[in-house]
């Protein structure tokens, strides 16, 4: 998974395109630290499924 790959996924999930991304173990690593630069990374929730993924959904507005 690219950088710009991880961006395009984010601004998916903010505009509503996508409701939700699902994020394979292997890809974990890659995608991680550019959701981190993420201006709004913490309006981004990720819930952990069976076998290492992790789905990411965006929730605008969520403080911690």
């Amino acid at each position: 998974m690219t950088d710009e790959l991880t961006r395009q996924v984010l601004e998916q999930l903010k505009s509503g395109e996508v409701s939700e991304y699902r994020v394979e173990k292997e890809q974990f690593l890659a995608f991680q630290p550019v959701l981190h630069r993420h201006e709004e990374f913490k309006n981004f929730r990720g819930g952990a499924k069976h076998g290492g993924a992790i789905v990411y959904t965006y929730k605008p507005g969520w403080t911690a």
